[in-house]
């Protein structure tokens, strides 16, 4: 019998506490020691087997854990990660994995020297919908495609004082919520050929951009990326066009919710979406209700757990993330630029 491997959270904001805390204290192959949190002992007090760390420093300096996932604001994905793989450690980044491509390029490298698994926190390739496309487009079921729309709006109209709307580098809705949405499109076509990206701050006192609407072009195909949040109205999380007809799908994966809620991802009904949720395909003939695939974010870290303990390909890699990034940084450009942004000979 395998020994779990021993994993510690650093930071426990919301997204920890959530979301990263009960998907590793679920998983078999890991086992949930320790967490680096600067005030109170809220994640100890959840996990009876946590020990509470106030640094990263205290952390490493333990080495009680092989396994590190770092959950901290985005300006410190970087150098933590960096830290932790000096010190032989395996990492798990939340997305963005860092603020700059070359940052992540540094990671890949000293990980790949040091022979470590850095693996990042992509885990909305796991969402129902997601697979459901996935699925759609693998049985060619509506032929050539032509054209893809995906949202991601709410409605909020104040600005909060969470960090993600503050003024520093690597916050905002592009970083936040782009870094999702073009991963999910590279992992579904590819790279494109060139990005066309409108950024802005459209709630008053608004310091970090709250929408984009990002293009990515592909030969007879293109994708739009849009979010926003002064969006009090339904429009469709997909909408995906072909030559033999369409699918569109509202509503959002269903596991983000149980986790707000408080459910442990566990058992066979974990990311099934209610039959009235599925999204629909319009035929030349007729509409039906296409079945949601079930979403299941389990399937992230167990996918880690394999690939330190048996050697099992990563599902997702930091290099697919550098090409996300450098992405990132395109739509920045296109949009300082006012113009589309060609792919550079070879790759992004």
């Amino acid at each position: 019998m395998k020994t779990p491997i021993r994993t510690a959270l650093v930071g426990y904001g919301s997204v920890a506490e959530k979301m990263h805390a009960p998907l590793i204290d679920v998983c078999p192959d890991l086992d949930f020691i320790g967490v680096v949190e600067r005030n109170g002992n809220r994640c100890q007090d959840k996990y009876s087997g946590v020990t509470t760390f106030r640094s990263l420093d205290e952390l490493l300096e333990a080495d009680v854990a092989d396994l590190i996932a770092i959950t901290t604001p985005n300006e410190f994905h970087f150098p933590m990660a960096k830290q932790c793989l000096l010190a032989g450690k395996h990492i798990v980044v939340d997305k963005p994995v860092t603020i700059f491509s070359r940052e992540a390029e540094e990671l890949e490298s000293l990980a790949k020297e040091k022979n470590l698994i850095c693996s990042v926190f992509h885990n909305r390739r796991y969402d129902g919908d997601i697979m459901t496309l996935q699925q759609l487009i693998a049985e060619n079921t509506l032929g050539d495609l032509v054209y893809l729309e995906s949202h991601f709006d709410r409605f909020r109209p104040i600005v909060s004082e969470n960090w993600r709307e503050k003024e520093v580098p690597g916050n905002g809705i592009t970083y936040d919520l782009g870094s999702h949405l073009i991963d999910q499109v590279v992992l579904l076509f590819g790279v494109p050929d060139s990005i066309l990206a409108d950024i802005r701050k459209q709630r008053k006192g608004a310091v970090a951009d709250d929408h984009f609407d990002i293009i990515l072009f592909y030969p007879g195909f293109k994708a739009r990326l849009t979010a926003g949040v002064l969006v009090n109205a339904p429009t469709p999380k997909y909408l995906l066009l072909g030559e033999k007809g369409s699918y569109q799908k509202f509503g959002l994966d269903v596991q983000e919710q149980a986790f707000k809620d408080g459910k442990r991802p566990e058992g066979e009904n974990w990311g099934v979406e209610p039959a009235e949720n599925w999204g629909k395909l319009f035929l030349s003939s007729e509409t039906v209700p296409y079945p949601t695939l079930n979403g299941d974010y389990r399937i992230f870290y167990q996918n880690v757990a394999d690939a330190i303990s048996k050697g099992s390909p990563l599902e997702v890699t930091i290099d697919q993330t550098i090409t996300v990034l450098k992405l990132i940084e395109a739509a920045f450009l296109s949009n300082k630029l006012g113009r589309k942004i060609l792919r550079p000979e070879g790759n992004w």
